[in-house]
């Protein structure tokens, strides 16, 4: 709802119009632009003042929160030297989205939290570097071209409704998730999901997902999509979802397992039941495993930890050079520290 003539409310927008196009600012590197937070009851953030998108060519990093783009924008929108961009709880349409990074020429760092979005958030770019998309509502991100990317990070996408993530073109990309294996909507290639050397992403070296530990098996398929995986980080979670996954097939051995795969870390892990078992198969099936460290959240002892190597075979490893390291986490869920 657009605030009254005369009200508080425009009174503070002209206010920051007159800012915006001070001589004060025309040397400006950092822009931080935080509206007040939306009422529930309209479900509505304040508009953005038009002449934050104007050229600004000596910003280097801008910041947006709690407002909504407009649906259209006459003025073409340069950036040439922004860097790094931050937009938080913001409404934007497809258009207007494409429009704003077409006018980032610089731009490396993107990081998007709380989205809503009519349409697709396509991502054409040729200089980002790094991606972090977070908690947003029935959104669907998609990788159109994206040469230089290197890392694609997703938290809070965790419920069915949440995210659809699609990668076209992204031939660099070497870090990837955390997902939520059992409702994640992970479409690599145009949507082909099944594997093959033509759609393996053979790029990514290190992959973060959430499971239950009922789902190993869900795992392991889209381990066949990352053949050169080096680094696997899993957090165990409840998950209540009761589909049935496909099963694994043994007989076509996963590629990252034999050849490349060097250290594993299960976080909030209690070892037992259903943990235990998804554990123990990368304890005897990773043949060139250095590390597999194991973060649990409470007290732990010398004799715990070998009553666990028992249960968890490392005897009988795959990899006789693996060392396994049992550590306290921080926190129950701990956090995903993927390098």
């Amino acid at each position: 709802m657009a605030p009254h003539a005369g009200s508080p409310s425009t009174d503070r927008c002209a206010q920051a119009e007159s800012w915006l196009h001070s001589q004060a600012l025309a040397n400006l590197e950092e822009l931080d632009i935080a509206y007040g937070i939306c009422k529930p009851e309209i479900n509505a953030n304040p508009p953005l003042l038009e002449s934050v998108l104007r050229s600004a060519s000596t910003i280097l990093v801008a910041k947006i929160d709690h407002c909504d783009f407009p649906f259209e924008i006459a003025p073409p929108m340069n950036f040439p030297n922004l860097n790094k961009l931050t937009l938080f709880n913001i409404s934007i349409s497809e258009e207007v989205f494409h429009r704003l990074l077409s006018g980032c020429h610089a731009l490396e760092s993107l990081y998007m939290a709380d989205f809503r979005a009519p349409g697709r958030l396509r991502v054409i770019s040729p200089t980002i570097r790094s991606i972090i998309f977070r908690h947003s509502k029935k959104v669907e991100l998609v990788i159109e071209d994206a040469p230089r990317l290197l890392r694609l990070l997703l938290t809070d996408c965790n419920r069915d409704d949440r995210v659809t993530i699609r990668v076209i073109r992204a031939p660099n990309l070497e870090i990837l998730g955390p997902f939520l294996v059992v409702v994640s909507k992970l479409l690599l290639f145009k949507g082909i999901s099944s594997v093959s050397s033509t759609n393996s992403m053979r790029t990514v070296k290190v992959f973060a997902l959430r499971s239950s530990g009922d789902k190993l098996d869900a795992v392991l398929n889209i381990l066949k999509w990352f053949p050169c995986l080096e680094k696997l980080y899993v957090t165990f979670r409840r998950c209540r979802d009761k589909r049935i996954e496909p099963p694994y097939d043994p007989l076509h051995p996963i590629e990252c397992l034999e050849t490349h795969l060097k250290k594993v870390v299960f976080k909030s892990f209690f070892c037992y039941g259903k943990q235990l078992e998804f554990a123990r198969f990368f304890v005897l099936n990773a043949k060139v495993l250095g590390i597999i460290e194991f973060e649990v959240y409470n007290e732990y002892s010398s004799e715990t930890a070998a009553y666990q190597r028992m249960l968890l075979q490392v005897e009988n490893r795959a990899s006789r050079d693996a060392r396994f390291e049992f550590r306290i986490s921080p926190t129950k869920y701990g956090l995903i520290d993927m390098c």
